[in-house]
């Protein structure tokens, strides 16, 4: 496989330097030589969590600190087996399309290091250990996560039929502020369900910033994306899209007891969305792939916003 031919992989990354050569091409299914949406999928499990013990306050503290981290343990072994299986599907309902896209036709199945049969059985593990971890959960959180399969399960077919894709992989991105919130308090309230729809709105932002390295391929294949959508309005759109992820989050906090430090806070940080609006050059793609990549950043800095509100609190 040619790996110079993926554009959205590094170089001589780990996977090429420590694996076995027959290993290598199962951890790029997985994507897990591109651990971004790994922190992506991440992030809102542990908003979840501290949401959750903000909204009980002292009415009812009754998790020890190792009984949080080994929830957070889980939330990042979740992640990686359930970001891997999500990336392993979307390539094998796509594999198609993806041979003829430049930035992915070098990928596992549409290159051929992987066959589907074997990417099939290679899923079916993955999905196991998923449910492994998930039944380490209560019961709530227990249904509240096999509820998104029917997201994962949807989410490759969307860019066939709709130019919203991106809002499907929010909401299938974002779940785990669900599961986070009802693995700490065992139920749902209007405090989580705002800040699942900051993430949503969020997402669709950030991975239309994405969708726009590949608009001109999708085009001439027929798939459409919020990228081909919005064209030359993308930067206005985007600003009504992280506006309502910005507001969204800050009606979570006030739902949850936060009080105007949080606000003030998270004005302060939409600063960072605000600097990938203003950078943004539709028609450089490596440059769309820098600030995709910034929402790292910007994930981590909401939930240290999350963590010292909570102290203060």
């Amino acid at each position: 496989m040619d790996r110079d031919k993926i554009s959205d992989a590094h170089q001589e990354n780990w996977s090429d330097k420590w694996l076995p050569v027959k290993y290598r091409p199962y951890f790029q299914l997985m994507r897990l030589d591109r651990p971004v949406g790994i922190w992506l999928l991440l992030w809102p499990c542990f908003w979840g969590q501290i949401i959750g013990l903000t909204e009980l306050g002292s009415a009812d503290i009754t998790y020890s600190y190792s009984v949080i981290i080994y929830q957070i343990i889980l939330f990042i072994i979740g992640a990686v087996i359930m970001r891997g299986a999500g990336c392993a599907y979307n390539d094998l309902v796509d594999y198609k399309y993806d041979s003829q896209v430049e930035r992915t036709k070098s990928r596992p199945l549409p290159s051929g290091s992987v066959s589907t049969k074997q990417a099939k059985y290679f899923l079916f593990g993955l999905l196991c250990l998923g449910f492994l971890v998930l039944i380490q959960f209560n019961l709530v959180t227990f249904f509240v996560g096999a509820g998104s399969l029917i997201l994962i399960a949807t989410y490759p077919w969307m860019k066939r039929f709709t130019y919203w894709p991106q809002a499907f992989l929010g909401l299938t991105f974002n779940w785990g502020a669900l599961l986070g919130f009802t693995a700490i308090t065992g139920y749902l309230s209007p405090s989580v369900f705002f800040l699942y729809l900051a993430g949503v709105f969020w997402t669709i932002g950030y991975d239309t910033i994405y969708a726009h390295q590949d608009k001109d391929d999708d085009m001439m294949i027929g798939l459409k994306s919020t990228a081909i959508l919005f064209g030359d309005k993308t930067k206005l759109w985007l600003t009504v899209l992280y506006g309502f992820a910005i507001a969204c989050f800050m009606i979570s906090g006030l739902y949850a007891g936060f009080g105007l430090t949080y606000i003030l806070l998270f004005c302060l940080i939409s600063l960072h969305l605000v600097w990938q609006i203003y950078k943004l050059d539709l028609n450089d793609a490596d440059l769309c792939l820098k600030l995709f990549k910034s929402n790292i950043l910007f994930g981590g800095i909401v939930t240290l916003v999350l963590i010292l509100s909570y102290t203060l609190n």
